[in-house]
């Protein structure tokens, strides 16, 4: 089976995304999940002479790589500048770097004001400079797919004088997101068939959501490593993603690469949260939503033999497969979330509980697996299990010029409980009441990951408020939600459902 190599350059592409700047422990820490966890062959992690920062995070990487054996994997981009990168990289022990040619014409003549003999010529010099130095040399074609199109006599005069150079990696990219797949696969082959001893790198930028689509068919054409980011990160419209190359290159072109697809998730996240840009719920592999059946007739058919199952099975990638409540929902949907929590209901009650799951549905209230035990006491009027936590009272206050105040007073198993707290913010104050609370009895409360809030369309005054929190606790996450007339009710009642819920995991 062919293997294919991947360049993972998050920490170099990825992050000229607009508003993001990893610092040096960020990015030591994405490098070690890069290369360790998910099992990249290589990755860039930074432009030369860029900052002192930079400087520090690329030295904290060499430093870390060279005491694992991993030096020769980490590579820096690097400039035609009679050596001032490679005196960059090298000071910051860096031993790969990836020069930065130009790929058209039009970018010699037109930015460099140079000739393309001028240019072959500070190319050559430039990795001569290198290869005395002891530094491996990669070359990226920059603006290549514009060559291709418009001059590819000039592509093909400067890759003629320097295949025989000791470059290890010639660099294809499109910079500016503009191939069709078409042209991917006519430019690529070109290149393999015309240079057949060299190797090739395919760089895609996702301008019109093509950079996915590209990839494939780079590969399909004989490019051996392509370049990704994590949630596809990058300038502009970003880089092709690493969760779907390798879901598109392991499933449809049936080829290899050395990723741990059951990391992909978890090192997703940690991106995220480092970058602080959302992966969004619809985002194939890691969104929210992928790994979700919504229409009840899907739910049914996955019963019977798996009947809307694909090969991208949400085990592969760290993910278990979910059945959303809603209006949609039918009886098969509302079965896999209670066998996911353990209960059984007979018709007669299945039927009442599917008739108020439609009806929030039609509400537009969100309803999560967590709330189903709490809907199933209110419909069938039973209360099978008594709460544990229940919130007596409370009081909030909230005046100019002074921090808001909260008082609470709670049952739990029986023993009352009451503590005052202030806060940035009226549930801040409640969340520090309940903290002391828990602090007195030597336990913990799970960590506030995510705090979501929603109304009906509309902007109405009176609006219902859903207010969904996200949680992690004891290595697990799970979410609960409140519904209210006000926003701090909301969050109230969505975090007394969390302290029941830890109460039950505790018992």
């Amino acid at each position: 089976m062919k293997t294919i190599e991947i360049l993972d350059t998050t920490l170099r592409d990825g992050e000229q995304t607009s508003g993001v700047s990893f610092g040096v422990q960020e990015k030591l820490s994405i490098a070690r999940l890069l290369l360790e966890e998910l099992k990249v062959d290589r990755i860039e992690v930074a432009s030369a002479r860029v900052s002192e920062g930079e400087f520090k995070a690329v030295r904290r990487i060499s430093e870390w790589a060279g005491e694992r054996g991993l030096l020769d994997r980490i590579e820096i981009l690097g400039f035609i500048d009679k050596g001032l990168s490679l005196q960059w990289a090298s000071d910051a022990g860096c031993r790969v770097i990836n020069l930065l040619s130009k790929g058209s014409y039009r970018h010699v003549t037109e930015q460099l004001k140079k000739t393309p003999e001028q240019h072959l010529k500070d190319i050559k010099d430039e990795v001569a400079l290198c290869r005395a130095k002891g530094v491996q040399v990669n070359l990226y074609l920059e603006d290549w797919s514009n060559g291709m199109m418009h001059s590819p006599d000039y592509v093909f005069y400067l890759m003629d004088s320097l295949r025989d150079e000791t470059i290890g990696h010639f660099m294809l990219p499109d910079t500016l997101g503009i191939l069709t797949p078409e042209q991917t696969s006519l430019y690529c082959r070109q290149m393999v068939e015309r240079y057949p001893g060299l190797k090739f790198d395919f760089h895609a930028h996702n301008d019109y959501d093509l950079a996915v689509s590209n990839v494939f068919q780079a590969v399909r054409a004989g490019v051996t490593t392509v370049h990704t980011t994590v949630n596809g990160l990058g300038e502009r419209a970003g880089n092709a993603p690493i969760t779907s190359v390798i879901a598109v290159l392991h499933d449809l072109l049936k080829v290899q690469t050395g990723i741990r697809e059951d990391r992909v998730n978890r090192v997703s996240r940690i991106v995220e949260s480092y970058s602080g840009v959302r992966i969004p719920a619809n985002k194939p592999v890691i969104g929210d939503n992928v790994f979700t059946q919504t229409a009840g007739i899907h739910a049914d058919g996955d019963v019977k033999s798996n009947l809307y199952f694909n090969d991208l099975l949400p085990e592969r990638f760290g993910r278990v497969r979910q059945y959303a409540l809603g209006k949609t929902s039918g009886k098969a949907s509302i079965k896999k979330n209670l066998e996911a929590l353990g209960i059984e209901l007979d018709d007669d009650a299945m039927r009442l509980v599917t008739e108020r799951i439609i009806q929030l549905g039609d509400k537009k209230e969100l309803v999560t697996q967590e709330d189903l035990p709490y809907i199933i006491s209110d419909v069938l009027k039973q209360n099978h299990q008594e709460e544990p936590v229940k919130v007596l009272n409370y009081a909030l206050s909230l005046a100019h010029g002074l921090r808001p105040v909260a008082t609470v007073m709670l049952d739990i198993c029986g023993e009352v409980f009451q503590e005052t707290a202030s806060g940035d913010g009226q549930y801040d104050a409640f969340m520090k009441a309940l903290h002391k609370i828990y602090s007195s009895q030597k336990r913990n409360l799970p960590q506030l990951v995510n705090y979501v809030v929603t109304i009906p369309p509309g902007g109405r005054t009176d609006a219902f408020v859903q207010t969904v929190i996200f949680w992690s606790y004891n290595n697990k996450s799970f979410r609960t939600s409140g519904l209210d007339a006000d926003q701090t009710e909301a969050a109230i009642k969505a975090t007394m459902k969390m302290l029941n819920i830890i109460e039950e995991m505790n018992i």
